[in-house]
């Protein structure tokens, strides 16, 4: 059974103050289209820019978020990521003048883990898989004294993720769009939770549904069975961003109670996604960030209605990875 939503962790007024706090701080990434897009998918397709973002992604959103509301004297930040939370966390902690030490897979891109270093951040690598980055993170932040900021089962985090949603739910008014699936890349759920409390009380028309790729498909399987599913497999895709073992304690219950049925992609249809991004729309787009156009462009019989709302989430893509995809599909979008 869903929970009420008054047991929730983040309501829509965290949500709303966490949109003042980003003002002046974050960007209000447009919403894009392309008739080539429409036509690929056989309705209407608006994509959600979150690769403009600060960083690179949305998730400079929760990064900001959380930090900007720690005191004055705190004596800094850590935080575990693929990337692109290390990267928001660090690059808010150096808005603040806040130190910040960020665990990363030592498997991660490189272009990742170099952006974090230049950021400012203290990077220290783990072996996925056989080190525990709960155990290195926890160990840290009590040496140091630090401020663990998650990078999904985070109220602060959550709710400044949903500041995309309240964008969304204003740029799909002025598109005309009052009724669609708003899919999105899904890694923990911060990302989609945050958008279905926001989409809930400004565009009940709208409704998240999450997008992830093969084999760690476990917020599809835990909203089937009605509790958390974990992952298998620990590697293997090139959605580093949104691998993640299970959706989180605080992201689930919003999840199960306000998103849809999750879809499942390809690494192959994520590389075919951001080729028809960068030609169709000139965005870049990693792997993770492009799983929900994917499941837009490519599985048009499982979503709803004539119009559909991809999130865009990343844009911090291995340039050999990026290359590949243009090489294998510019001549199929």
């Amino acid at each position: 059974m869903a929970k009420d939503k008054v047991t929730e962790a983040v309501t829509i007024d965290d949500i709303r103050a966490a949109a003042r706090r980003l003002d002046g701080h974050a960007r209000r990434t447009p919403m894009l289209s392309s008739p080539f897009l429409d036509e690929i998918s056989g309705r209407r397709v608006l994509v959600k820019a979150e690769p403009l973002q600060v960083t690179g992604s949305f998730k400079f959103r929760g990064g900001w978020s959380a930090v900007s509301q720690l005191p004055s004297d705190c004596a800094g930040v850590i935080a575990f990521s693929s990337g692109n939370h290390a990267q928001g966390v660090a690059m808010a902690a150096k808005m603040r003048g806040l130190p910040a030490v960020i665990i990363m897979p030592s498997d991660a891109p490189q272009l990742k883990i170099r952006n974090t270093h230049a950021l400012g951040a203290e990077v220290v690598l783990y072996a996925r898989g056989k080190e525990d980055r709960d155990e290195i993170g926890d160990r840290l932040a009590r040496e140091r004294g630090l401020e663990l900021i998650k990078p999904f089962d985070d109220a602060r985090v959550i709710a400044g993720q949903g500041t995309t949603g309240l964008e969304i739910a204003e740029q799909a008014a002025e598109a005309g769009v009052d009724q669609a699936d708003v899919i999105v890349c899904c890694g923990g759920g911060g990302l989609t939770a945050g958008i279905a409390l926001a989409l809930e009380a400004e565009a009940p028309g709208l409704r998240a549904r999450p997008a992830e790729p093969e084999r760690f498909d476990d917020v599809r399987r835990s909203l089937e069975t009605g509790q958390i599913e974990r992952n298998a497999a620990e590697g293997g895709s090139l959605c580093d961003a949104i691998m993640t073992p299970a959706p989180g304690k605080l992201t689930f219950p919003i999840m199960q109670r306000l998103s849809g049925p999750g879809l499942v992609v390809t690494d192959e249809e994520c590389l075919q996604a951001m080729a028809a991004a960068f030609l169709r729309l000139k965005l870049v787009l990693e792997p993770g960030g492009a799983a929900a156009l994917a499941a837009a462009l490519y599985h048009p019989g499982e979503s709803e209605g004539d119009a559909v709302i991809a999130v865009a989430s990343g844009g911090n893509v291995d340039p050999r990875v990026f290359q590949d995809a243009l090489t294998r599909y510019a001549d199929s979008v």
